[in-house]
């Protein structure tokens, strides 16, 4: 038995050819080209051979824009913003408190493919969470709505809700200091695949709905959780180089990372650096080093010009890759700083036994010494890295495997990560 394993982007179709034990067949890839991805997903297919079983996730469209409406900042907000960033989903807008016109407005502006409305403890304060559905309702927003606050309060907010699409499901935050995402995270999902991927106009017909079952970046989470489970060996840390955001994954094994009660930090962990990037956003990677003091005023003022150059021609390679694996090392030296400072001591007494570096910069360079050294002697990092294992997921295994281990395929998923050596 063979699985054929997608990820649809906004740019590139890959895909992955798995056979029942786990060896990898063959890799392709093919341009995306909406509304015709499945075009994309045919040529992938045909080029690798026929497969018994199709899995497929995506972040075609610009993925999953998310935003969360919540009681106050500190808890509730801040708590489904956690949620969200850990289901896959871009974090496009936040709020804290109860609606106004200038907050509705500011929501309608972010222009969202899904609200997460949470507030409140189970039985604790409803008034916030009952006046935000009440002005969600009236207000007819028209993006799903996952409810996930106060479980008291969810008939009733319902109510308030009449006319919207709603997915209610347990609170995220079902008492002081305990989160819940779990949940949340599964109702997330399914209006990704119910609501948001067959409204982006990426396909003309409904094949492509019926394709896909994750957000990329969940599905990646899911293979970063198996890998850590599969190593034992302290901490695994991912990051995941792109044109327009740099995203960090960390996750512990069951021995070494604790249950899931303290409101910051599922042991499962992903952030979105949106201002790093090798495209779009060099030029935050560039600032952001300036401001960090990892290059000097020279190599500054060379990189400002490269940086804008790829900022304007996003399309554009050069010939040379030195300057792009430059840009890369310091959006991962900047990101995982970044990272580890909401991570702190719930990475294990090891710190990280592997770091993966990811992206096409990094599967296509002949030699990533470079942005290895640069890792190894920041000063903040060396003591979380010092003994981690830092590979290249060459293969681009992590997607497939976390598509794997959430069809139930757990053996076949860890068989898989062997790749990463």
């Amino acid at each position: 038995m063979t699985v054929l394993c997608l990820d649809v982007g906004s740019t590139w179709t890959k895909g992955a050819l798995v056979s029942a034990d786990g060896a990898l067949l063959g890799t392709a890839q093919r341009p995306t080209s909406p509304p015709e991805v499945m075009a994309a997903v045919a040529e992938v297919s045909r080029a690798l051979g026929a497969a018994d079983e199709v899995l497929a996730c995506s972040s075609a469209g610009g993925g999953l824009r998310l935003a969360v409406v919540g009681q106050e900042r500190l808890v509730s907000a801040e708590a489904g913003y956690r949620v969200a960033l850990s289901a896959g989903a871009r974090v496009v807008h936040v709020s804290s408190g109860p609606l106004d016109g200038a907050g509705v407005r500011a929501l309608r502006a972010a222009r969202a493919d899904l609200v997460l409305l949470v507030g409140g403890t189970d039985g604790g304060d409803r008034s916030v969470l009952l006046h935000n559905a009440d002005r969600l309702g009236r207000d007819r927003i028209a993006c799903p709505i996952v409810l996930a606050g106060n479980a008291d309060a969810r008939a009733e907010a319902v109510a308030l809700l009449a006319g919207r699409t709603v997915v209610p499901t347990d609170n995220v935050l079902p008492d002081v200091g305990e989160l819940a995402p779990g949940p949340a995270r599964g109702a997330i999902r399914e209006v990704f695949l119910r609501h948001v991927i067959g409204g982006k106009g990426l396909s003309r017909g409904a094949g492509f709905r019926r394709l896909v079952r994750a957000v990329t970046p969940d599905a990646v989470l899911g293979g970063v959780s198996r890998l850590a489970a599969r190593d034992h060996e302290g901490a695994v840390l991912v990051v995941d180089v792109g044109g327009a955001t740099t995203d960090v994954y960390s996750a512990v094994s069951a021995e070494d990372g604790a249950a899931e009660r303290a409101v910051a930090l599922p042991p499962d962990r992903r952030t979105v650096e949106g201002d790093l990037g090798l495209r779009w956003s060099a030029p935050g990677v560039v600032a952001e080093a300036v401001a960090e003091r990892l290059v000097d005023p020279a190599e500054a003022d060379a990189l400002r010009g490269e940086a804008a150059r790829r900022a304007a021609d996003v399309t554009w390679l050069a010939d040379d890759p030195a300057v792009d694996l430059r840009l890369a090392g310091l959006a991962v030296v900047l990101a995982l700083r970044r990272h580890l400072r909401l991570v702190a001591g719930r990475l294990g007494p090891r710190g990280a036994g592997r770091l993966v570096l990811s992206g096409g910069v990094f599967r296509h360079a002949p030699d990533v010494g470079g942005a290895v050294r640069l890792l190894r002697a920041d000063p903040l990092l060396r003591p979380v890295l010092k003994e981690a294992d830092v590979v290249v997921d060459r293969d681009y295994v992590l997607a497939p495997a976390g598509l794997l281990a959430g069809a139930g395929r757990v053996a076949v998923a860890d068989r898989l990560l062997a790749h990463l050596g």
